[in-house]
C-alpha cells in the first residue's frame, strides 16, 4: 500500500533520497555509467508525473506561475525562440557522406563536442535534482525511437513529456537503452572560446554517440527540433519519409498532407471539423502509412481566441506548458495580444488534448499531398496540380512571402525560400527526401495540389486581395470529395502548371492570374517574370544533386 503525502513530511511523494546507501534505480545508474551523474549528491525524478512536475517548477524555477485556465506558465530567459545560426552536427566517419553540410548543418569536431557534453555534465552535476524523461518519437511501434531527455528544469520536462509519446508503464519498465539522449544544460552558457562556437549558445548533436547536448538557450523549442533532425537522418536510412507537414484523415480513411511556412494557413487547414488530425508538424510515411512523430502539439498563441481557434484555446488546461506568455498579476488570464516578451509565445500540450485527434496518431497512405504557398506578388493560381516531377521542385524550394507586419523590418513583400518547407531540420540533401517523396505518391497514386492562400488580383503592394479562406475551403473540398481531380485544366504560362477552369463554390475568374489581374497587363507580365526569376535563382543551391526531371520542372524563362 502506498503511503499517503503527508505536507510536513520531507521530501515529495515519488521523490527519491540522495545517498540511501545501495538503493540506487536503473536509471540512476545508467546516468552514472554513461555520464558520470553523482546520484548520491543528486536527486534524480524519473518520469515525473504531471501534478510533480508542476510542484518542481513553481518551487525551484522563479517567475513560474499557474494560469488561471490551469496551464503552467514559464519563462525560457533571454532565448524566446530556436536559435539556428548555433546549431552543429559533428562530422564523424559513419555520417560524413551522407549529410548535407553548409547554411543548415555546420560541421562540428568531434573533440569539440566532447567539450561542450562535459560542460553541460559538470553544470547538471551542480543541481540538487534532475529530471529525467523517457518517450518515444514516432507513433509506428516498428519504427520508433527511445529518446530521453535530462534537463535541470521542470519545464523542460513536462515540455518534452507533452511532445513524445508517453509510455505505459509496461513500456517503461521494458524501456531499456534509449535510442537518443539529450542533454539540456540550458541554463549554462558555452565557452565563447571553445572552437568553433560563434556565440554562448551551442545546439550539437552527435549521430556516432546517439546524444544531443544544449548550452546555453532554455527555449524548450530546441529539444522538441533537435528530436525532428535526428528523425530527419534516421527514418530515410530506414527507407521512411521524414516530412515536415500536418496531416488528418477524412471520415472513409483518407489521409491528406499538408506543407507550408508560417503564414500559409497549415495549421488553420489542416484543423477540419469534418476530419481528424492525425498530427500538426512533424510525420514519416512509411511503407505501410502515415504515422505522427510526436505526442503532442506547439501552437503558436499570439492573438490567440476561442473564437478563431476554439481547440487550440481550449488544449491550454492543466498539464498544458505556456510558454513567455503575460498574465494579469492578480487573475492570471492570459493576455494572448501581449509580445512584451516575444511574437513567439507559445503552447505545448498533448494532442489527445484535442477533441478530433486521432489516437494512436497513424493513418493509410495519403491520398492528396498539399502544398501550402502565401504569394504576395498576385501570380500564383490559388489551386494548381502537380505533376511528380513538379511536386519535386516545388517541395525543394518550399516558396511562400513574408509581407508588411509579418516580422520587423518587412516594409514590402519578401519571398522566402525553405527546402522541404523545413530547411532548418534537414540533414540529408533536399533531393533525397523529394525523391522519395515522388516515388511514394507513384506507388500510391497521390495527387499533388500547390495551394496559394495569397493575394489574387493583383500584388499586396498594389490593391491585390488576400484569397478569401471560404474559397480555400471550397477548393479543399473538391480535392477531398475527388471531384476537381476529375475536372478540366488548362496550362499556365511560364510556369507549366495545371490550372482548374472550374471549382465548385469558387469564382471561375480568380482561378487564373492573368484573367483574375485588376492593373496593367504589363505589370502582370512583369511580376510573373519577377517571381519566376526568383524560383529559378533560388533552385541553383540545389542543382548540383537535383535530378534533370526535377530542374526541368521549374519555370521556363
Amino acid at each position: 500500500m502506498t503511503a499517503g503525502y503527508r505536507p510536513a513530511s520531507p521530501g515529495r511523494p515519488g521523490s527519491s533520497r540522495p545517498g540511501s546507501p545501495g538503493v540506487h534505480t536503473k536509471v540512476e545508474e545508467d546516468l552514472h555509467n554513461m555520464a558520470g551523474i553523482d546520484f548520491d549528491k543528486v536527486t534524480i525524478k524519473h518520469n515525473p508525473s504531471v501534478a510533480v512536475l508542476y510542484e518542481e517548477a513553481l518551487t525551484h524555477e522563479e517567475g513560474t506561475v499557474i494560469s488561471s485556465s490551469g496551464a503552467l506558465c514559464s519563462y525560457s530567459g533571454k532565448k524566446t525562440g530556436r536559435s539556428p545560426n548555433d546549431k552543429r552536427i559533428v562530422e564523424e566517419e559513419e555520417t560524413r557522406k551522407d549529410i548535407w553540410w553548409g547554411p543548415v548543418n555546420t560541421k562540428m569536431d568531434e573533440r569539440v563536442f566532447l567539450i561542450n557534453r562535459e560542460r553541460a555534465i559538470d553544470y547538471l552535476n551542480t543541481h540538487p535534482r534532475l529530471y529525467v524523461f523517457d518517450g518515444y518519437a514516432g507513433w509506428d511501434p516498428k519504427y520508433r525511437k527511445k529518446i530521453r531527455v535530462i534537463a535541470s528544469r521542470a519545464y523542460h520536462i513536462l515540455f518534452m513529456r507533452n511532445m513524445l509519446i508517453r509510455p505505459t508503464e509496461q513500456e517503461l519498465e521494458d524501456f531499456g537503452t534509449p535510442d537518443f539522449t539529450i542533454f539540456n544544460a540550458g541554463e549554462f552558457p558555452a565557452n565563447r572560446y571553445t572552437t568553433g562556437m560563434t556565440s554562448t549558445t551551442s545546439i550539437s548533436v552527435n549521430f556516432k554517440r546517439h546524444e544531443m547536448v544544449i548550452l546555453g538557450s532554455e527555449y524548450a523549442g530546441e529539444m522538441k527540433k533537435g528530436v525532428f533532425t535526428v528523425m530527419h537522418y534516421l527514418m530515410p536510412k530506414a527507407g521512411v519519409l521524414s516530412l515536415h507537414s500536418s496531416a488528418n484523415e477524412g471520415p472513409d480513411g483518407d489521409v491528406s498532407l499538408f506543407f507550408g511556412l508560417s503564414g500559409t494557413g497549415k495549421t488553420t487547414l489542416s484543423a477540419d471539423p469534418k476530419r481528424r488530425l492525425i498530427g500538426d508538424d512533424e510525420h514519416c510515411w512509411s511503407d505501410t502509412g502515415i504515422f505522427n512523430i510526436e505526442g503532442g502539439c506547439y501552437a503558436k498563441c499570439i492573438d490567440l481566441s476561442a473564437d478563431k481557434e476554439p481547440e487550440i484555446y481550449n488544449a491550454i488546461r492543466f498539464g498544458s506548458v505556456l510558454e513567455n506568455v503575460v498574465l494579469n498579476e492578480d487573475t492570471r488570464d492570459v493576455d494572448y495580444a501581449d509580445d512584451f516578451l516575444t511574437e513567439n509565445t507559445r503552447c505545448a500540450y498533448p494532442i489527445d488534448y484535442i477533441p478530433n485527434a486521432k489516437i494512436p496518431c497513424m493513418g493509410g497512405h495519403p491520398k492528396n499531398i498539399i502544398l501550402l504557398t502565401c504569394d504576395a506578388f498576385g501570380v500564383i493560381p490559388p489551386v494548381s496540380k502537380l505533376t511528380p516531377s513538379q511536386v519535386m521542385y516545388h517541395f525543394i524550394s518550399g516558396y511562400t512571402t513574408k509581407v508588411a507586419g509579418t516580422e520587423d523590418g518587412i516594409v514590402e513583400p519578401t519571398p522566402t525560400f525553405s527546402a522541404c518547407f523545413g530547411a532548418p531540420f534537414l540533414v540529408l540533401h533536399p533531393q533525397k527526401y523529394a525523391t522519395m517523396l515522388a516515388e511514394k505518391m507513384s506507388a500510391h497514386a497521390a495527387d499533388a495540389w500547390l495551394i496559394n492562400t495569397g493575394w489574387v488580383g493583383n500584388s499586396a503592394k498594389n490593391g491585390g486581395k488576400r484569397c478569401p479562406l471560404k474559397y480555400t475551403r471550397a477548393i479543399l473540398d473538391a480535392i477531398h470529395k475527388g471531384t476537381l481531380s476529375q475536372g478540366e485544366f488548362e496550362t499556365y504560362e511560364i510556369f507549366g502548371l495545371s490550372i482548374p477552369t472550374s471549382v465548385e463554390g469558387v469564382p471561375d475568374e480568380i482561378l487564373h492570374p492573368k484573367k483574375a489581374w485588376q492593373g496593367n497587363p504589363e505589370d502582370f507580365t512583369s511580376s510573373l517574370q519577377n517571381v519566376a526569376e526568383m524560383f529559378v535563382d533560388n533552385f541553383k543551391t540545389f542543382a548540383d544533386e537535383a535530378s534533370p526531371e526535377t530542374c526541368n520542372a521549374g519555370p521556363q524563362l
